[in-house]
């Protein structure tokens, strides 16, 4: 065979391969593309209802995306979540009542202080590990919501910090449809941040980190370097989430933060599947929702009036059984279910970084 042949088969064998990845990429986009469509779709057909209802996701996505990181993929246990969610609503709650601040200056406001508190209680995690640093994370929920508790006493808020809505201009965002584009909008862009953090070094040093920590030391990774970053962007993201859910709600009492919000954040990421960043959006769909789920089965049942007191418990109980029969049947999570799936021939980006 002469030269010539040799390199119009090697020439017709690189156009080949060049033509397959770029039917690969477009059939990964096309999902992408959908999706986006049925977003901002669903956005002018849902009712006021639906549309709170999706915001609600939206948020929880955030906190679920950061707590993701955090424990899914840097390997750091926090059961603290709802204190930083409800240190970036008082950020706005405080700063809105005593100052008048726009929420171009609360919202910074509250990432900062959420990144300082991330510094703070991180510390520990560089000579705790395990139970021992769970429960030092806990201790940041009890002071966060002591110290919201006695501003409203203070102040003479009895029933919580009503907020005002925010503004851009004379537009001031208040309706189910404008918060439904923001918090969308808000979801996605942590989402980006938390996919390019994992495709970075930071990503990869935390992936070591959580597989085995004197390996990486002994590769040269600043083991206490990496483990307060990952504590300072997870909290700085979640601190932000819980300034959204103020102005979202128009108002901040300490029971809004209560520790079970910060079990069910640890659900999410659980029921999702751990180390996806899939996993924690999924996670945060299956748990906002269950509670509207059960309540919509309720009201099917005859005689549904006589279980209306029950609902409550009915919804702890759910929760409860739901997460456990996801460790003991399903460890992987709704991403180990959506695998599957995948491999029977559904295509879908996974949204995985390994």
């Amino acid at each position: 065979m002469s030269d010539n042949s040799l390199t119009t088969s090697s020439s017709g064998h690189r156009i080949h391969h060049q033509g397959h990845v770029r039917s690969l990429r477009w059939t990964r986009w096309v999902p992408f593309g959908l999706l986006t469509l049925g977003l901002v779709s669903f956005a002018f057909v849902g009712s006021p209802f639906t549309l709170d209802l999706a915001s609600q996701v939206f948020l929880a996505s955030i906190g679920s995306l950061s707590l993701m990181l955090l424990t899914g993929f840097a390997g750091q246990i926090s059961i603290g979540h709802a204190g930083l969610i409800a240190a970036g609503a008082y950020v706005v709650g405080i700063m809105s009542r005593e100052w008048h601040a726009p929420f171009w200056l609360t919202l910074p406001a509250a990432t900062i202080s959420g990144g300082v508190l991330g510094t703070i209680f991180g510390l520990p995690s560089l000579r705790l590990r395990g139970l021992y640093l769970a429960v030092s994370t806990l201790a940041l929920h009890f002071i966060v919501i002591y110290a919201g508790g006695e501003y409203e006493a203070w102040r003479g808020y009895a029933t919580g910090i009503t907020i005002d809505s925010p503004k851009i201009g004379e537009w001031e965002i208040s309706s189910e449809l404008a918060w439904y584009f923001v918090l969308l909008g808000a979801a996605f862009m942590t989402l980006t941040i938390c996919w390019n953090l994992l495709r970075s070094r930071t990503g990869r040093a935390w992936g070591a980190i959580r597989t085995r920590e004197t390996v990486a030391e002994a590769l040269g990774i600043n083991i206490a370097r990496y483990k307060l970053l990952a504590f300072v962007i997870s909290s700085s993201i979640t601190a932000a989430a819980g300034a959204l859910f103020a102005y979202n709600r128009n108002f901040v009492s300490v029971e809004a933060f209560s520790l079970y919000l910060s079990i069910q954040y640890v659900a999410m990421i659980i029921i999702g599947g751990m180390g996806s960043l899939l996993g924690a959006i999924l996670g945060a769909v299956f748990v906002t929702l269950l509670p509207y789920a059960i309540e919509g089965t309720v009201g099917l049942l005859p005689h549904a009036e006589r279980y209306v007191n029950e609902l409550s418990a009915l919804n702890y109980s759910a929760f409860g059984l739901v997460t456990i029969a996801f460790l003991l049947f399903e460890p992987r999570g709704l991403v180990g279910i959506w695998r599957r799936l995948q491999a029977k021939g559904m295509s879908w980006p996974s949204w995985n970084t390994h």
